[in-house]
């Protein structure tokens, strides 16, 4: 290997970014009974009266019979009651982050450890459908069973089609108080939207990509006129360059000039000098020798060498055969008696993107995410806005769009309608205001929130210790444990077991934590091997029985394999039918081998889907619908590759023969059954990047070594990089050089597929979501995507999104692979399986009434 390409190598290698939410690429953890971000519910069982407490029942249950069981309970007025259940309720979780904040929160166990302690203003259904009237309750049927759901406020969304804005209103439920007593009301509300809302806010929840009316005006103190005159002087003196010299003729000023250049000069300066910090903290031990000729005892008593090692895993120089360390440019260090600095590393960051310091990050950044330009356009606009003559020397005092309307009501309108937009605008946690702000800085007639503008310091100081109205307080986390207590003060009664604990445990020792007693209730990650133990345990040879109890629920996971059409490709035409048909080629040879690769990892908890979208969406297509396919099962002549008595080895043989077409197609040059040449700038060998902790150990590994094999009998290489390292395999498919890569989705409620396709929202594009790992550009699938986000009529949508999955099936960027079920064991003998909440769904985890669950 060059030492070039080891170079670019490490630089992938090197680098780590955080997990966002996201991380929806890889799978759920248990959801605790509140909120996370994006959708959560509080709801009730069915009940029927008694003179004592609600009674859970299987069975179904007359409407007329349903009670207003929280009447019965502290539902109302939140009296404190005690708990009758003292033995600890132990639930084995994987690692944790320590971000139990409900704003800061990303990793899912984090999240599920905040969801104990909170509620939502939204409540929904066993099939995620909205419950509008959920202070009196509604009641709705599941599996021929009537369920009464409640929840804590009363949601409504309004579209005005003659003014073009949707109106989301909370009216929150009397009474309800958090866990130290104190009451909820509109005003902390009030003060999660302003959290999530304000300009520094940079946790997970993306509300603030809804066009809420005054946000953008409240976010940068200044009115849209303002904002776009300050955004065009910015891009004025950007385009003039850094190192432009100033003239009374430019349309700025000197200030402003100077403000932009330097602090843009200031932000790749902190950039470098993050990237010298983390190559010191991670890569010293390993690499300062064979980059720099230094033993990392010099390079960790040696700024100069620091820097020298930062630079050379970066690509920003290195050591020549004459022993000096030598930059792009031309400069030279003996790194004995002179080194580099760090202005020498921004010089040659400038120099090698020709002072488009916008191209340089965040690609550079060691996260790859510091988008520096458009942090120093934000700064600009705030700094200089609010000083135009037509702001009168006053800044926007608050967001138009979000009103109190009195003390439990609270409107959010937003510009247009977006569909998917209830589950986050109303889908928040009501978090206090008396907690995590101040109130002594809340007013809300004088437009104060809770904290100074620009400063979320209060509640980012309390990132690990969470508190809410949720049904159990947070208490203290040790030796990997998260320790809670029973919330007195919960509105739907205090639960009935006054100790819970999350219990870190690795994934190989679930069932045998469960088996064993360490451990009352987790969610085995599942496989063939596990599902046995699981069997052998119980003496009937079955998932439930007298030691362990399992619920096997659909997942809103899928699992797929990505090609990025960035990287894949003719001629750099990245939708072209010869770049398509490249990447029909590769998907044909990976599909063939999808079903027994499943098979052999989860048995029969899963199976193989044809669209990108999980199977439990109202929105995926279905093997009766009219103009359902079979993903990549056709040639490039649109002839079926396989016949129904194929054997298996047959249809590996056909999909060979299928994908040869389609390389001929895409110019390769085919002969004697085999590629023999490709295009000019075109590949011969190409990269998976796989999640599967150094062995193997993923749902595609199977999949992909089969296709290694067919693909190597025509020709092409398929070179597999299994990393042991999350981080490191993000951090690929945030810098947009991956071509192949295996991973899965977490579906939200509603089947939005912006996030994922639109073209906008590539990795490293200014101001992106960065989730369209693919590189997908297609004005006509964008269409597709915005028309569906913006209409009411679900028919509609499903037929609009039928025709997007069409899209990027034709694109051949996803191959769909696997809808699986989440497993959920329980100690038979230590849990009163009788008192979990029954039909447990997708939609509706088994914690969702957890104030219930009692001990044997």
């Amino acid at each position: 290997m060059k030492k070039s390409e080891i170079t670019r190598y490490m630089k992938k290698l090197s680098r780590t970014i955080s997990i966002l939410i996201v991380l929806v690429l890889f799978g759920v953890t248990l959801t605790a009974c509140g909120p996370s971000n994006n959708s959560t519910v509080e709801t009730d069982l069915p009940v029927v009266e008694t003179a004592d407490e609600p009674v859970v029942t299987d069975e179904p249950v007359e409407t007329e019979e349903l009670a207003l069981v929280y009447e019965e309970q502290p539902f109302g007025g939140n009296l404190p009651t005690e708990s009758t259940i003292n033995t600890p309720f132990v639930i084995a979780y994987p690692d944790f982050s320590q971000k139990f904040s409900p704003f800061f929160s990303e990793s899912e166990s984090d999240a599920d450890v905040v969801g104990m302690t909170q509620i939502s203003l939204l409540t929904t259904d066993r099939v995620g459908g909205i419950v509008n009237n959920a202070i009196e309750g509604e009641i709705r049927s599941y599996n021929g069973v009537d369920y009464l759901y409640k929840g804590a406020a009363d949601t409504s969304v309004n579209y005005d089609e003659i003014g073009d804005t949707t109106v989301y209103t909370a009216k929150l439920r009397v009474g309800i108080k958090f866990s130290d007593g104190k009451p909820v009301t509109a005003d902390d509300v009030i003060f999660t939207y302003y959290t999530y809302l304000d300009p520094s806010y940079d946790g997970p929840n993306k509300i603030s990509s809804f066009d809420i009316i005054g946000l953008k005006d409240y976010q940068t103190q200044t009115t849209s006129e303002v904002f776009d005159k300050y955004d065009a002087i910015f891009e004025e003196i950007y385009a003039a360059g850094i190192d432009h010299e100033y003239a009374k003729v430019d349309g700025w000023t000197e200030e402003q000039q100077n403000f932009v250049n330097g602090a843009l000069k200031d932000g790749v300066l902190a950039e470098v000098e993050a990237i010298v910090t983390f190559n010191d903290s991670n890569n010293r031990n390993a690499f300062a020798e064979v980059y720099i000729g230094k033993t990392p005892e010099e390079v960790a008593n040696n700024e100069g060498l620091k820097i020298a090692l930062g630079m050379a895993l970066w690509d920003f120089g290195g050591v020549n055969d004459d022993g000096l360390f030598t930059t792009p440019s031309g400069v030279t260090f003996d790194l004995i008696e002179t080194f580099p600095t760090l202005d020498d590393f921004y010089t040659e960051v400038l120099i090698k993107y020709e002072n488009d310091i916008r191209r340089a990050f965040p690609y550079e950044s060691t996260d790859g995410t510091t988008d520096v330009v458009a942090n120093v356009k934000e700064a600009f606009i705030s700094h200089f806005g609010p000083l135009d003559d037509s702001m009168g020397g006053k800044g926007v005092p608050n967001i138009a769009g979000i009103r109190k309307l009195d003390d439990y009501t609270v409107q959010v309108t937003i510009e247009g309608f977006s569909a998917p937009a209830v589950y986050s605008i109303l889908g928040v946690s009501i978090t206090p205001l008396h907690y995590y702000g101040d109130i002594d800085k809340y007013d809300y007639e004088n437009n104060q929130f809770g904290f100074d503008f620009g400063d979320l310091s209060k509640q980012r100081s309390l990132i690990a210790t969470p508190m809410g109205a949720g049904p159990y307080k947070f208490n203290k986390f040790n030796n990997d444990v998260v320790f809670f207590e029973a919330n007195p003060y919960y509105y739907r009664g205090c639960p009935k077991i006054h100790e819970i604990q999350f219990r870190k445990t690795l994934p190989a020792e679930m069932v045998d934590a469960i088996q064993s007693g360490a451990a009352n209730a987790g969610e085995m990650s599942y496989n063939k091997e596990r599902y046995e133990e699981v069997m052998t345990y119980n003496e009937n040879g079955e998932m439930t029985g007298p030691v362990i109890t399992s619920s096997l629920v659909d997942s809103l996971s899928y699992g797929y394999i990505g090609i990025n059409a960035s990287t894949v490709n003719i001629y750099d035409e990245w939708g072209s039918d010869a770049s398509k048909n490249l990447r029909r080629a590769l998907a044909t040879i990976l599909t063939v081998y999808r079903d027994v690769a499943i098979d052999s990892y989860y048995g029969e908890t899963a199976a193989v889907i044809n669209y990108p979208i999980s199977s439990t969406s109202w929105a995926a297509p279905q093997p009766t619908d009219e103009g359902y396919q079979v993903a990549f099962a056709v040639d490039v002549n649109g002839n079926p590759i396989y016949t129904a008595e194929m054997t298996a080895d047959e249809r590996y043989a056909a999909a060979e023969q299928a994908a040869l077409g389609f390389f001929e197609a895409a110019g390769y040059t085919v002969e004697d059954g085999k590629v023999t040449v490709a295009p000019d700038g075109a590949q011969m060998s190409f990269e998976i990047i796989v999640p599967g902790d150094g062995i193997g150990d993923h749902h595609a590994f199977d999949m992909i070594t089969g296709a290694q094999e067919s693909l190597a009998k025509i020709g092409i290489e398929l070179k597999i990089k299994n990393f042991t390292d999350l981080n490191i395999f993000m951090d690929a498919l945030k810098s947009g050089e991956q071509e192949l890569w295996a991973a899965f989705w977490d579906s939200p409620f509603d089947p939005d597929m912006y996030w994922l396709y639109y073209s906008e929202n590539i990795p490293g594009e200014e101001g992106t979501t960065e989730y369209n790992y693919y590189h997908i550009q297609d004005q006509q699938l964008d269409d597709f995507i915005m028309k569906a986000r913006i209409s009411v009529d679900q028919d509609f949508r499903k037929a609009i999104y039928k025709q997007a999955l069409d899209r990027i099936m034709d694109w051949a960027v996803e191959i769909p692979i696997y809808q699986r079920k989440n497993v959920i064991i329980f100690s038979t003998e230590s849990v009163n399986i009788d008192t979990l909440t029954p039909d447990i769904t997708t939609f509706w985890s088994w914690t969702n009434d957890i104030e219930l669950v009692e001990m044997n």
